[in-house]
């Protein structure tokens, strides 16, 4: 597949990013209404030799009015981010709703002149929104896209949450008087082995990311990534890897010791987190509670995050066919 620009009646066109890109990409990125830093490409790229990299720029004439982060599998399929959690058309607060419907009809041709037969999507949930930015769902209604994943995510309002169980106000309290410390931290070797042992052990699956993986990207985004920990004296008996964007605070990872359990340290790590270190971020997302694509509800697990106050966000995939959607664009 060669990468063409394609030019469409509204005057918008799209073409795939390039290494020279980095720069207008990145502060597009900063200041998109539904931006995070996973899309700044130096986070990106750091497993760029496990997806290949096919994101695109659209600009409306001079003016450049979005971006998609993308990877094209073998398939002929487009994926928006096969890396990521979620991706989908990135844009700045002038886009409207006639205006993404145009960037779809240029994405739609790209793709389709390059020989792109699917498009799988994984919308930006609304908690990361700065303000509303939902006019791609839209666009992918109009295009007959199809529903084919949905996963549950338990988060906090910060702004009304519900309260914390009576059994998690008990852990809490024994936590808080267990006498360990808690604080941040640059020791992920240590922390990813636990981690790794508890999805072993529990589940029988490995982390995404190595050890070696967070602390490269923690270097590249120390203020974004952060690990949190519980010491029993000296050792690690709980953590939790952060991911902190401008109102969203992450659980990324969190992992506990059998010592950790005893002690409560992962619940009183937890309510230090929401209630004092990271009270500024709007939602503290705990993540999805599904497995599957989305099939199958851990309920345990659902069950212990909804314990802190959490209630569900919706994580969302899509699937459309690019010539179907052409056909249903230009007929409509």
């Amino acid at each position: 597949m060669v990468a063409v620009v394609t030019h469409v009646s509204a005057g918008v066109t799209a073409r795939m990013y390039a290494s020279q890109d980095r720069g207008v990409w990145n502060a597009f990125v900063d200041r998109a209404k539904n931006g995070v830093f996973l899309f700044n490409r130096d986070y990106m790229e750091y497993h760029s030799d496990r997806f290949r990299d096919f994101s695109l720029l659209l600009a409306d004439g001079d003016r450049l009015a979005a971006v998609v982060p993308g990877n094209l599998g073998d398939d002929a399929t487009f994926v928006s981010h096969g890396g990521l959690t979620f991706g989908g058309v990135v844009t700045d607060a002038r886009m409207r709703a006639g205006g993404m419907l145009q960037i779809f009809a240029a994405m739609l041709r790209h793709l389709d002149g390059i020989g792109v037969r699917t498009i799988v999507y994984k919308a930006v949930p609304h908690i990361y929104h700065q303000m509303p930015a939902e006019e791609d769902l839209y666009a992918l209604f109009r295009c007959g896209a199809v529903l084919t994943r949905r996963d549950i995510a338990a988060t906090i309002d910060s702004s009304n949450a519900a309260p914390y169980t009576k059994g998690r106000k008990y852990c809490v309290k024994k936590g808080r008087a267990a006498g360990t410390n808690v604080g941040r931290s640059d020791e992920f070797d240590a922390f990813m082995t636990i981690e790794e042992t508890n999805l072993a052990e529990r589940h029988n699956v490995r982390p995404v990311h190595s050890a070696a993986d967070l602390r490269l990207l923690a270097s590249r985004f120390p203020e974004n990534i952060r690990l949190y920990v519980v010491r029993n004296g000296s050792e690690i008996v709980a953590g939790s890897v952060m991911y902190v964007s401008r109102q969203v605070a992450h659980a990324q990872y969190i992992a506990t010791t059998p010592r950790g359990r005893e002690l409560c340290a992962l619940d009183y790590l937890m309510d230090w987190l929401i209630t004092e270190e990271l009270a500024g971020a709007r939602y503290f997302d705990f993540g999805i509670s599904t497995e599957r694509a989305g099939r199958l509800l851990n309920e345990g697990l659902a069950e212990n995050k909804e314990s802190y106050g959490a209630r569900g966000i919706a994580y969302d995939h899509y699937e459309l066919s690019v010539p179907e959607a052409l056909t249903r664009l230009q007929s409509e």
